[in-house]
């Protein structure tokens, strides 16, 4: 008998999950993946025009996590991946108004080169003695959550936080700190001070544990892309997907559980399918209006997941009218310099074959917890407003050649306290609704590799649901 899987979602989680089914499952399985906009790929966007390569949601990947770069390979994009260009400077923080060099050595938010760190004017003096205090701050030994701004504060001190963790945090999650769980966001930490009493001691120990298991060969960047942006991979993995039907501007209006077990997936045009699993590959909220039919108290504790709204701005300016090596790839902004811009990047200093010679290529990111009327701003004042901080900052008062606004409503899932405790309640939950999974970015990680992981799995829960085999 054929068994039918609805995908509900088209961004990477629901794409990568249909890919499994389709890799791993046998002729008798039938997949429909339903994507409510009218375009796969979610918040991975690439626009692509006049020799541009503009991107609209996330411009690369971690290579410390393999699931994207063994997407990459298992579907024919290896000789695609690119890394951040040597050439193209370092990051930047604003402080006081002025530029200045993120000290060399910083990883996981943590110091772990003193001469650098002495050097920098990011920190006074004062600042940098109380990092330095981290070496003799007794560690926690309680297992209770804690947010990402008292964890940092209890280790490194309030103006380490403040001009230094705090910005390179709003890159991630555009969150929070005070809200946001250092055991869902950043376990690593909390796993560093625990086992070695000091972050900057588990730092260092970390650093010479990966260089002895790494394999000997060319070092890999840390940020990872595709020669013609993210957007890539997900062409490329639409392209894989024969056997699914695809439907976009098609999104899912209810599901009913029927009394065989199985379920009733009703369309938005209207069309009833009878399937025996169903994978939500949908942001929280929406899954929650989904199950509220079948659980209330799931779609509750769905619900209780927040999001914030942001948006990207790239501005393309020719190279004759401004000195874009002024900042690196780019600088991040600490939200007590008072700006609406929390992070820009020089999108051509970052990735090679972004734009032609002479063009440059900023894009200005704006929108976090608490700060998001910015992201609804008419067209012409959002641009006006990015200009004239970047004017501010850089002294950029050309006229640009190119702008293109990304907003993303509702698009970046906060980890706040207590998020692994929601997710156990959520498991549980789940558990009485079998043949339904759940998956992407609001649950257990928010970057291009999680997303992958969290569809393979849903995928392949899936399959064990269906007495389905699980091949490589």
């Amino acid at each position: 008998m054929t068994q039918r899987v609805v995908i509900i979602g088209g961004g990477i989680s629901g794409l990568v999950a249909a890919y499994r089914l389709q890799q791993a499952a046998r002729d008798d399985l039938d997949i429909t993946l339903l994507e409510a906009s009218d375009r796969l790929g979610g918040k991975i966007q690439t626009d692509r025009f006049d020799g541009l390569t503009i991107e609209g949601g996330p411009d690369s990947f971690l290579s410390s996590k393999p699931a994207a770069l063994d997407l990459c390979e298992e579907i024919g994009l290896s000789d695609h991946l690119i890394g951040t260009t040597e050439s193209g400077g370092g990051t930047y923080i604003l402080s006081h108004g002025r530029l200045e060099p993120l000290p060399e050595g910083i990883t996981m938010l943590v110091p772990t080169r003193l001469r650098p760190l002495l050097r920098s004017r990011l920190l006074s003096l004062r600042g940098k003695l109380r990092m330095g205090l981290d070496f003799v701050i007794p560690r926690r030994r309680d297992e209770a959550d804690e947010s990402v701004g008292h964890f940092v504060r209890r280790r490194l001190g309030n103006e380490a936080f403040e001009r230094m963790a705090q910005p390179l945090l709003s890159g991630i999650y555009a969150g929070d700190a005070e809200q946001l769980s250092v055991f869902a966001t950043f376990p690593r930490l909390r796993d560093a001070e625990r086992r070695y009493g000091s972050l900057t001691r588990g730092m260092l120990a970390q650093r010479r544990q990966a260089r002895q298991t790494t394999p000997a060969g060319p070092r890999r960047s840390a940020f990872m892309s595709l020669q013609s942006g993210t957007g890539e991979l997900i062409d490329t993995l639409v392209a894989t997907l024969e056997r699914v039907d695809l439907r976009t501007s098609t999104g899912a209006s209810q599901i009913e559980r029927l009394d065989d077990g199985r379920y009733a997936v009703t369309t938005s045009s209207g069309d009833r399918i009878d399937t025996d699993a169903v994978i939500l590959a949908a942001p929280a909220y929406a899954s929650a209006e989904l199950m509220r039919p079948l659980d209330k108290s799931l779609a509750d504790l769905l619900n209780r997941i927040p999001y914030v709204s942001t948006a990207t701005i790239t501005l393309g300016y020719r190279t004759a009218d401004f000195n874009q090596q002024s900042a690196g790839r780019g600088f991040v902004i600490p939200r007590v310099e008072n700006r609406e811009l929390t992070a820009v990047t020089w999108a051509t200093n970052k990735f090679v074959g972004r734009a032609p010679d002479d063009i440059g290529l900023v894009r200005g990111f704006v929108g976090r917890a608490g700060r998001e009327a910015v992201v609804d701003l008419p067209d012409d004042e959002l641009l006006a407003l990015v200009r004239c901080e970047l004017r501010e900052i850089l002294g950029i008062d050309a006229e640009p050649v190119v702008a293109r606004i990304y907003r993303w409503r509702r698009a970046l899932p906060q980890y706040n306290l207590g998020h692994l405790d929601l997710l156990r309640q959520i498991d549980d939950r789940l558990a009485q609704l079998p043949g339904v999974q759940l998956c992407g970015s609001a649950y257990r990680g928010v970057g291009i590799p999680d997303c992958i992981q969290s569809g393979q799995a849903a995928a392949e829960r899936t399959l064990v649901t269906l007495g389905q085999p699980i091949r490589p």
